[in-house]
């Protein structure tokens, strides 16, 4: 075959590595799921047309992966600009369901918790955003993409008062109340296993011994807790 001829059909979209022709298939199941989730934030078990486009996104997301490939991450960037977001991808995955669902209303809907998207609770979701506690531990960059929402947190006057809680269940409350306290104070929830955090009230919680215990025993955890310590980033 001569050059002009490889050309030409280069030019009519012809690939000539395997690698990238998986990249290419791989990539239009990319766009078939954005289109149906208006995310690339999609659980490991994700499908789109036959192919699986939660690991594989997932396996780009590795660092160093693509630091060969820029024009991939390039591709995928078209497709999703926070397709590889710098915070958990269960948090940006609530997050595009809630901005798709105002953006249908035209932004005039409240948002209340058992309000649903594709299975996600977005409502207790966002309620969970807006506590100043919660508000504050998170990134720059999310506190940005709720404020375009319009979405911002409750007033210390305004958030709901906490209801008492017993035995295991404000074991638990603590431990997530030190772990948002310690986030917002290093920026990460990687705490050490000996770590004691103590809470305004004068508690003090083995944050680190909680940490672990809880990442092991997530099985075990209410959906509302498995949800809220992912939210945090705490199985990443």
């Amino acid at each position: 075959m001569t050059g002009q001829r490889a050309r030409r059909l280069e030019q009519l979209g012809m690939v000539w590595d395997a690698a990238d022709a998986a990249f290419e298939e791989n990539l239009a199941a990319c766009r078939a799921y954005f289109e149906q989730h208006f995310t690339l934030c999609a659980p490991r078990t994700a499908v789109a047309l036959g192919k699986p486009v939660g690991q594989f996104v997932s396996n780009l997301r590795r660092p160093g992966v693509l630091d060969r490939h820029p024009e991939r991450a390039a591709a995928l960037a078209a497709i999703d600009c926070d397709w590889n977001p710098a915070w958990p991808v269960t948090w940006q995955r609530h997050y595009a369901a809630v901005r798709e669902l105002l953006r249908d209303e035209g932004g005039q809907t409240e948002v209340q918790p058992g309000v649903t998207v594709s299975g996600l609770d977005v409502g207790a979701w966002l309620a969970r955003q807006r506590q100043p506690a919660v508000w504050q531990a998170l990134a720059d960059g999310q506190r940005e993409r709720l404020e375009q929402l319009g979405i911002a947190p409750l007033s210390a006057a305004r958030e709901a008062p906490a209801k008492p809680l017993k035995g295991g269940a404000g074991a638990f409350e603590r431990g997530a109340g030190a772990l948002v306290q310690y986030k917002a104070r290093t920026g990460s929830v990687a705490v050490p296993r000996a770590h004691r955090e103590r809470l305004e009230d004068g508690t003090e919680v083995r944050l680190g011994v909680w940490r672990s215990n809880m990442r092991s025993r997530r099985a075990s955890l209410s959906d509302a807790q498995r949800q809220q310590l992912a939210d945090l980033g705490l199985f990443d």
